[in-house]
């Protein structure tokens, strides 16, 4: 998912709101195609499709992982 809001690696910890495509809400962190970034909490909630396995969650990163891909840790989910 491309994100609407460009991406300063320099907020890598500050926590953002995002739409991440999950089939469930278990997992604690994802990859960065997975996330799109939104200004508030409020799109955030618009946006989810359960259906579709897309959750509205609080997010921090991107950072790089072990295996070399840049991922984003869960926070909280809304």
């Amino acid at each position: 998912m491309p994100s609407p809001i460009p991406f300063d690696d320099s907020d890598a910890r500050t926590p953002r709101y995002a739409l991440v495509y999950a089939p469930k809400q278990k997992r604690a962190r994802v990859p960065e195609h997975c996330v799109t970034l939104l200004a508030d909490a409020a799109a955030a909630l618009a946006g989810v499709d359960e259906q579709r396995g897309v959750f509205a969650a609080l997010v921090t990163g991107p950072s790089r992982s072990s295996e070399g891909l840049r991922v984003f840790y869960v926070t909280q989910w809304l």
